[in-house]
C-alpha cells in the first residue's frame, strides 16, 4: 500500500489561484518545505511560457515547494525526476496504455499530452532559495483544440483515481527519485528518463525562442539539454524549447 512520504507536508485547497503561486507565497513566508500544495480547482493555473493551464475539478493540480540547496542548473534537472514520477503514477492507473515522457517536461499517453510540469523559483542568485515544481495531470477531463493533442485517463478508458489518490502515488514516487538525485546525481535520472522517452531516434521539429530546426532526437546530455542531429550531421544541444514529432 502506498503511503505518504516521510518528511513531506501537505496543504490542500478547494479553490485557489495557482498552486505554484501558493508555493511562492509559502516560501517567501519562511516555510521550510518540502511541502505539497494541491487544489481541486485553480482559477489562474499556468503552464510554460505564461500559457493558461486549464484546471477543472477532477484533474490533478499540485505543486511541490522544496529547498534543494543546489545551483539553478542542477535544480532544473528535477523537472526530469518529476516527469518520471508523473509518468509512472499515470501508468499505474492505466497499465495497458503506452506512457512516455516528452522533452522537456510533458507526459504522453498514446502519443497525446496527459500531464505537464512547470518549474519556478526565486530569480535572485545562482542558487535559488526555493523551487516550485508544479504538476498538472488530466485524470477526468482534457482540453480540446490544443496545438499538441491532449487526452485524459477517462478518455483512454482507464481507471480514473481521485486527485488525492493520484497525488499520494505521485508524492511517494517523486520522493524516491529526489533521494536518488541527491545521492547519485543526474545520471540515474537521465537513464530512467531516456528509458521512458517518446520519439527517441526519430525525426522531430524543435521550436526555440527565435528559430525552428529539425533533425533526429538523439537523447539528452548530462545537463538535460536535448541532443539534435541535423540533416547535415551537425549536433545541436538545445537547452530550452518545444518539441513536435514529425
Amino acid at each position: 500500500m502506498t503511503s505518504w512520504p516521510q518528511g513531506y507536508g501537505l496543504k490542500t485547497f478547494e479553490v485557489i489561484d495557482s498552486t505554484n503561486e501558493e508555493a511562492r507565497r509559502l516560501a517567501v513566508a519562511g516555510e521550510p518545505g518540502p511541502i505539497w500544495i494541491s487544489a481541486a480547482r485553480q482559477t489562474a493555473g499556468r503552464g510554460r511560457r505564461g500559457r493558461a493551464w486549464d484546471s477543472p475539478t477532477g484533474n490533478l493540480a499540485a505543486t511541490l515547494m522544496l529547498r534543494p540547496g543546489r545551483p539553478a542548473g542542477e535544480c532544473a534537472q528535477l523537472s526530469f525526476a518529476a516527469a518520471i514520477a508523473a509518468c509512472d503514477t499515470l501508468q499505474d492507473f492505466a497499465p495497458g496504455i503506452d506512457m512516455r515522457v516528452k522533452w522537456p517536461n510533458d507526459v504522453l499517453a498514446g502519443g497525446r499530452k496527459i500531464a505537464g510540469i512547470l518549474l519556478e523559483s526565486a530569480s535572485q542568485g545562482a542558487e535559488p532559495p526555493w523551487l516550485a515544481i508544479g504538476i498538472g495531470a488530466n485524470l477526468a477531463t482534457h482540453p480540446e483544440g490544443t496545438e499538441f493533442p491532449a487526452t485524459s485517463l477517462r478518455a483512454l478508458g482507464a481507471t480514473v483515481p481521485s486527485a488525492d489518490d493520484a497525488l499520494l502515488h505521485l508524492a511517494a514516487l517523486f520522493a524516491r527519485w529526489y533521494d536518488t538525485w541527491r545521492g547519485e546525481g543526474f545520471a540515474a535520472i537521465r537513464d530512467a528518463w531516456l528509458a521512458r522517452a517518446a520519439g527517441l531516434g526519430t525525426r522531430i521539429r524543435a521550436r526555440l525562442a527565435t528559430e525552428e530546426m529539425s533533425g533526429v532526437f538523439e537523447g539528452i546530455d548530462g545537463t538535460g539539454a536535448l541532443i539534435l542531429r541535423e540533416t547535415a550531421g551537425t549536433i545541436r544541444h538545445i537547452a530550452a524549447g518545444e518539441v513536435f514529432f514529425a
